[in-house]
């Protein structure tokens, strides 16, 4: 038997689903901006209190010292997952159609 005949597709076996694709440049920024905004919009009303005498510069470090690990190591993660979770259906969903 050839390589060919035995990579055939034969009814009633399963196949592996379709993949969806990792998300492009410009979903990823749009995802971690959906993070990044609110968390900042956050910290500045509870935060801004209390840094108002401050430098701005001062500021600026404390927030993005707070944000910065927030975001990366967990609200993106958590937001790429759902992308993914819905990318996946997406794609099942075009699957069953095309079929």
């Amino acid at each position: 038997m050839n390589a060919q005949a035995t990579d055939e597709i034969h009814p009633g076996e399963a196949t592996t689903p379709a993949q969806p694709q990792a998300p492009s440049v410009h979903m990823r920024a749009l995802i971690t901006w959906i993070a990044i905004f609110p968390l900042v919009s956050i910290g500045m009303l509870l935060l801004g209190p209390i840094m108002e005498p401050w430098h701005p510069i001062l500021r600026a470090l404390l927030l993005t010292a707070l944000v910065v690990p927030a975001a990366v190591y967990f609200v993106v993660p958590r937001l790429m997952a759902g992308h993914g979770a819905l990318s996946r259906k997406a794609v099942e969903r075009a699957a069953r159609r095309s079929a």
